[in-house]
């Protein structure tokens, strides 16, 4: 399927998509996930195959997918999604005579998906933009990522199959996604990946005669702190807790605790750990390469130590540096994709807060002190929520899970629409434009904003 046939195809099945009552819609998620769960040998022997990845995480993978589209699902059959608000006239309302308003939020349209390649599943075909923008109603494109095809392609035919014709379509090629962006009748676009390759697709969409929204996830190094009182008390536990997120799966993750300002303490307790982890395969060569590369550049920047540093390029290993050399050097805080950490030793803990300032945006922030010092980290805690789209007090940001409260975004750059996540069911809002209805015929007005409520959404009068 070209570019023009996918995003055609859509445009002719968006009415449609977003006129399906939402229990049909649901029951076709649902149908969805059960298609891909009856194929799920087939899916994670390819998925292993092509990535790299051990069956255990593929096949937790493959569950969570599964379990966000039923979670879509549930939300499409309540019908909050649509927010809809109705304002009946009132000719003594204070600001002059009122007339009948009604508002909801309506698809958006067309939808293009970039699929990510660390999560041949999660964010891929099948993954949480692809059920975020079907739950909205949209029409949904995908471009496979080139690190699983097969995998795409057999996972695309079963979700095809379970959906309307042209509501869901696979395309493949770099050009051939910069030609669906491009296309007239996209409404939007969602991207997991590489700030570079990211930045560049916001621009095109940007550029477009009709710019259109570009919801890119693209990364961060998610800074965790460690107060004295905490390094002092629990070493060890913290040690193990952040090699075990930093290491794992091979660090391939857009949430891996990539910068730790520590005590100079902790460093003998995380170097025995970093330097025991071992090897894991990488999703590919080029990813490897490009940890190989970016972590050498890195070991050389002013200031920079090499804790553990194996000759075995692919396992995990350590740089640190003060915070004097760290604020010196803005470049230091680049994210790596791989299983390499960069501790930044304090002296004092009132300084780590200008230096997390400086950073640019983050997905995650993390802080780990004792109970009784909350009242005294006030400030840190404000500059870290400040800078990041999920704050983590004793935990590790590697754990993203899929819910409601869920936040997977934060400023830029580490993602081009701070306002929206791209993980949980506030994920939708993100293909739904709010539409008013002024003084509208009762037979024009859509489902939700109808006084009979065919659909049965809950409407807030006033």
């Amino acid at each position: 399927m070209t570019p023009d046939q996918a995003v055609t195809a859509a445009a002719s099945a968006a009415a449609g998509w977003a006129g399906t009552p939402p229990a049909a819609r649901a029951e076709a998620l649902e149908a969805v996930a059960a298609a891909l769960e009856a194929a799920r040998a087939e899916l994670v022997g390819l998925a292993a195959a092509e990535s790299h990845l051990p069956d255990a995480r593929l096949n937790g993978e493959l569950t969570r997918t599964t379990f966000q589209l039923g979670l879509f699902a549930e939300l499409v059959r309540e019908g909050a999604l649509h927010d809809a608000r109705i304002d009946r006239p009132d000719p003594d309302w204070p600001t002059g005579p009122r007339p009948d308003l009604r508002r909801y939020r309506a698809p958006i349209g067309p939808v293009l998906v970039f699929a990510a390649s660390n999560f041949p599943f999660a964010f891929s075909v099948a993954g949480g933009d692809t059920a975020a923008a079907l739950a909205a109603g949209c029409p949904v494109v995908v471009k496979a990522h080139p690190g699983h095809p097969r995998l795409s392609r057999r996972t695309a035919e079963i979700v095809a199959k379970a959906l309307p014709e042209g509501v869901f379509g696979l395309i493949e090629g770099e050009t051939e996604g910069v030609e669906a962006l491009r296309h007239p009748a996209l409404a939007a676009a969602a991207f997991t990946g590489s700030e570079r390759g990211g930045l560049t697709l916001a621009r095109i969409a940007a550029e477009r005669p009709v710019p259109i929204p570009f919801y890119g996830e693209l990364g961060s190094v998610n800074p965790v702190v460690v107060t004295p009182r905490a390094a002092a008390a629990r070493a060890r536990e913290i040690a193990e807790g952040y090699v075990g997120s930093l290491t794992l799966g091979a660090g391939q993750f857009c949430t891996n605790p990539g910068l730790l300002f520590a005590p100079a303490s902790l460093v003998e307790h995380l170097t025995p750990l970093v330097a025991g982890a071992p090897a894991a395969p990488m999703l590919n060569d080029r990813i490897a390469a490009g940890f190989v590369d970016t972590a050498a550049a890195l070991a050389e920047r002013p200031g920079v130590r090499r804790a553990v540093w194996p000759e075995d390029v692919l396992r995990p290993r350590l740089l640190t540096m003060d915070l004097a050399a760290f604020r010196a050097d803005r470049d230091a805080a680049q994210e790596c994709f791989g299983p390499l950490g960069l501790v930044v030793t304090y002296d004092d803990l009132a300084e780590v807060a200008d230096a997390v300032a400086a950073l640019p945006g983050q997905l995650t922030a993390s802080l780990h002190a004792e109970p009784d010092e909350a009242a005294d980290l006030a400030a840190l805690a404000a500059t870290l929520v400040d800078r990041s789209g999920r704050v983590l007090w004793n935990q590790w940001p590697t754990g993203v899970s899929v819910t409601s409260a869920m936040q997977h975004g934060g400023p830029f750059p580490a993602t081009t629409a701070p306002l929206t996540t791209s993980v949980g069911t506030a994920a939708v809002e993100r293909f739904l434009r709010p539409v008013a209805f002024q003084n509208w015929p009762p037979e024009l007005l859509p489902e939700p904003l109808r006084d009979d409520n065919p659909w049965n959404v809950p409407q807030r009068t006033g």
